[in-house]
């Protein structure tokens, strides 16, 4: 999720594509400050369900506030990763009406330097979404290859300097450990020419080790195959993402799965939503229709 703070991407879009029905039962699998979510539920009746699920502790601290005393919604401490197990645990197989991811990280991850995401401000190197578990950005460089290294920002962040970022980390490596977010961006930024203009140069490097410190791509593909065996027929996907890796993985996923439909084209934001928010340009939403089994 790469939204302004309290602002959700494609909102409007997002409630037509899941077609939520007064009585039916959903699940929001990145509820990150809930504004989805809070939509989603102004169409349920006092017998729809909605659960709501994040791995961030500081996002459930956030729905229980929110949501403690809504019979409605059940509240799941747990990465979307684990979905096979939580549809088990409340005995959603075949059962859902809806699922709805928002991938990628919040803007409170994102605004608050200690999580370690921005490159900004300065922050120790995190960068995990559940930051009570894992190793953090700053354990997986200490430990990573400098091979390893160059591997995951062409893979996952599709840089053009990836070996030179790469030997430059390893460098500074051995001085002294890699401690800070500025520290992290100021070398990225050194290994880019100085007529460089665009996006921030660290913009890929981080995001590629965030995904590989979270494994996230894995995660949305196992979170995919168990969301498709949760839906019932005429349940409904609908995903967005924010960079193509994701993308593509989602798009493929509903292209070569048996009995899971299409609905409409790729979506994008508007002009009037990425001019007031801009976070929200690279979003894309796709849907899809479990059809029959």
């Amino acid at each position: 999720m790469c939204t302004q703070t309290h602002v959700p991407v494609m909102l409007e879009e997002s409630n037509q594509a899941l077609n939520i029905r007064p009585e039916g039962t959903y699940l929001d699998c990145t509820f990150g400050r809930g504004g989805h979510s809070e939509a989603f539920l102004q169409n349920l009746s006092t017998r729809g369900c909605l659960y709501v699920i994040d791995q961030d502790a500081a996002a459930i601290e956030v729905a229980r506030e929110k949501y403690a005393q809504d019979e409605r919604v059940t509240i799941v401490h747990n990465s979307f990763e684990d979905l096979s197990q939580i549809g088990e645990q409340y005995n959603l197989l075949n059962r859902t009406d809806g699922i709805f991811f928002d991938l990628g990280v919040s803007s409170p991850q994102l605004d608050k330097a200690e999580r370690g995401f921005s490159f900004t401000q300065d922050g120790p190197l995190d960068m995990r979404m559940n930051n009570t578990q894992g190793q953090t950005a700053q354990q997986w460089l200490a430990q990573c290859s400098e091979s390893e290294l160059i591997d995951v920002l062409r893979t996952y962040g599709e840089e053009r300097y990836a070996k030179k970022i790469a030997s430059q980390i390893m460098q500074a490596q051995q001085n002294q450990p890699l401690t800070g977010t500025l520290q992290l961006a100021d070398i990225i930024k050194s290994c880019y020419p100085p007529s460089h203009q665009g996006i921030h140069p660290a913009t890929r490097s981080f995001q590629a080790i965030r995904i590989a410190v979270n494994r996230e791509l894995d995660a949305l593909s196992r979170a995919l195959e168990a969301a498709y065996q949760l839906l019932k027929t005429s349940g409904r996907l609908a995903v967005i993402s924010f960079h193509s890796l994701e993308d593509r993985i989602v798009k493929r996923f509903i292209r070569d799965t048996l009995h899971l439909k299409p609905i409409g084209k790729l979506i994008r934001p508007s002009q009037k939503e990425i001019d007031s928010n801009p976070r929200s340009r690279s979003a894309r939403l796709r849907v899809a229709q479990k059809v029959f089994e």
